[in-house]
């Protein structure tokens, strides 16, 4: 990734800064291995919703993966196009529902029996049929965070296989919808490729079992959680795309003229983006020492929120000697640390901090807690 770091000084910290140029790689890396096997991938908003890298994956011809009525919005307003729309999310609002009536987006990925049932109320209240996919929760391990796994009988996600005939039947009865797609999702951050494995073959039984029922579908759709290197950003910049969409070609068995759709979010954004924070304090203390930067837990919750490792690095020019830090922030909280027992270059007040791998679910997850202002975004073609 590439830091100007000559024109940083003059921006005002903490910032998210974006390499627009390893976007575009990332991004096209992704595309070209998809059209090998002639995949559709739907950007997920919720990794980063920042509107000029929407519009650059729009331009490129991606869709969407919205979970709510404003990714919904926000996308349309980028350039994607409704038809390329996936409304995932456990909760959605009648008017979130209503938006994508009218819009005729893709598809509305249900997760209830109930859910389908106010679709279906809507949709024939604006006298028109609407497009859903049913949420099937597959009961595989994702082997993640516990926070980030979602395909597990008791997460809240999704349709559950003991209930799949009886919801399956049921929206065939629902005259103002039509049913195009089985749609899946065991989590995010996967680092290896045996849980897609298992659920390619999750997939292959439920379609068979579907058919049994007489349901067939022209979509399946096996949702995103393809990981990154968080340790090594700059070795590891573009995720094994190439491996990824060989797996999802070798292990599944789509029925003849079906289409393959998957929904990439954090493999896309993730090593394009850096939080740039400045160093307020060190602290030298007996068991302890502390960088202090400006930066906290409001502009990037990920460690705090889930533990994450981001990599942390000193990009003032370098001084020769090392110390271990905690890099902290100043949020009025005991978890606001970013990491702990960090060797840098010994670090001075003022100097440049960047902790990497932060472009999904760190913008996009910023709050105003404390008051504080939510960071800005600065982009490399810009600065």
């Amino acid at each position: 990734m590439f830091f100007p770091i000559d024109k940083f000084h003059a921006i005002p910290t903490p910032f998210y800064f974006y390499d627009v140029e390893l976007f575009r790689r990332t991004a096209q890396a992704a595309l070209s291995e998809a059209q090998k096997y002639g995949y559709t991938i739907h950007y997920a908003l919720k990794a980063n919703a920042n509107e000029k890298l929407l519009r650059l994956l729009s331009g490129m011809g991606f869709g969407a993966d919205c979970v709510s009525g404003a990714e919904v919005q926000r996308a349309i307003d980028c350039g994607f196009a409704p038809q390329g729309i996936a409304f995932a999310g456990v909760g959605k609002r009648d008017d979130e529902i209503c938006l994508g009536i009218d819009h005729r987006i893709f598809s509305f990925n249900c997760e209830s029996e109930q859910e389908l049932e106010v679709v279906n109320e809507l949709a024939k209240a604006k006298g028109t049929a609407a497009q859903v996919a049913l949420r099937i929760n597959p009961n595989v391990d994702a082997h993640t965070h516990a926070h980030i796994t979602t395909g597990l009988d008791e997460n809240k996600f999704g349709i559950n296989l003991w209930q799949l005939n009886d919801v399956a039947k049921k929206v065939q009865q629902l005259s103002h919808l039509k049913l195009v797609c089985i749609h899946f999702h065991i989590g995010s951050q996967i680092a290896e490729l045996e849980p897609f494995v298992e659920l390619c073959a999750k997939v292959n039984e439920l379609q068979e079992q579907l058919a049994q029922v007489g349901v067939t579908v022209e979509h399946v759709n096996v949702g995103g959680g393809l990981g990154v290197d968080y340790e090594n950003p700059d070795e590891n910049s573009i995720p094994q795309f190439a491996a990824y969409f060989a797996t999802l070609n070798r292990h599944i068995k789509l029925r003849k003229g079906q289409q393959l759709h998957c929904e990439l979010g954090r493999s896309i954004v993730a090593q394009c983006g850096a939080l740039i924070t400045k160093c307020l304090y060190v602290k030298e203390l007996q068991k302890k020492n502390f960088v202090v930067v400006d930066a906290g837990m409001t502009d990037l919750i990920r460690p705090a929120l889930y533990g994450a490792y981001h990599k942390i690095e000193n990009i003032t020019p370098q001084r020769n000697s090392k110390k271990v830090y905690d890099v902290v922030g100043p949020i009025c909280e005991s978890s606001d640390v970013f990491s702990k027992d960090v060797a840098l270059p010994q670090t001075q007040r003022g100097d440049l901090i960047a902790i990497r791998t932060a472009g999904a679910y760190g913008e996009v997850m910023a709050s105003r807690y404390n008051l504080r202002q939510l960071p800005k975004a600065y982009f490399s073609d810009e600065v």
